[in-house]
Parts: structure tokens; sequence; C-alpha cells
């Protein structure tokens, strides 16, 4: 996988760089939090979209649900701290199948 797409928290930290480690190349960051955000394209390169939770306005989690079920993207939900994540990431089958990061780990 190399494209992912962040959806929420106003910072990430080292998020990103941990992200690279698993293999993500490109990583776009949205914060979800203003309402205009509702109109926001899920990006043609992006392979997976994670959504965390505690830092989102729902109806832009909703709407770009919606969108990336259109678009055949996977979606994963985790809160914004690295274990979350991570777990959230090694239990989609989506991701595991294509990170070779992730298939070491087993």
């Amino acid at each position: 996988m190399d494209g992912l797409m962040i959806i929420g928290a106003d910072r990430l930290g080292a998020i990103p760089d941990r992200l690279k480690e698993l293999g993500f190349q490109d990583i776009k960051h949205v914060t979800g939090r203003k309402v205009k955000m509702v109109q926001k394209e899920i990006p043609p390169n992006i392979d997976l979209v994670l959504v965390l939770t505690d830092f989102i306005n729902h109806n832009v989690s909703a709407k770009l649900k919606e969108r990336a079920k259109n678009q055949n993207v996977p979606v994963c939900y985790a809160k914004r701290s690295w274990c979350s994540i991570y777990k959230a990431l090694s239990s989609s089958d989506e991701v595991c199948a294509k990170c070779p990061m992730l298939q070491k780990c087993d």
C-alpha cells in the first residue's frame, strides 16, 4: 500500500513517520473538524482511509465513508494513539495482504 488518507486530529506528531515504516509512502491528512470538510474528495492514489474517531466531525466521517465505499477504498477506524492505529491496521485484511512489514509480524 502506498497511499493513506488520515481523517481527524489537528496534529499527528510521529504517526506519519511510523506509518512510513509500515510501507505507506503518500500520506494525506485532513483534520475533519470543519463543516466544509464534508466536500473533501478522496484522491485517486489513496489505498486506505484511516479515521481517527476521537477528533472528527461526524458528518465528515459519514460522507468520507460513503465516498470510500463508492471508490472501493477500505476504511479503518482508530483512536489517535499509535497502539490503536497499529491494531486497526494489523487487523484489516486489506492492509495485511498488501503491507510487507505487517506480513513479517505473523
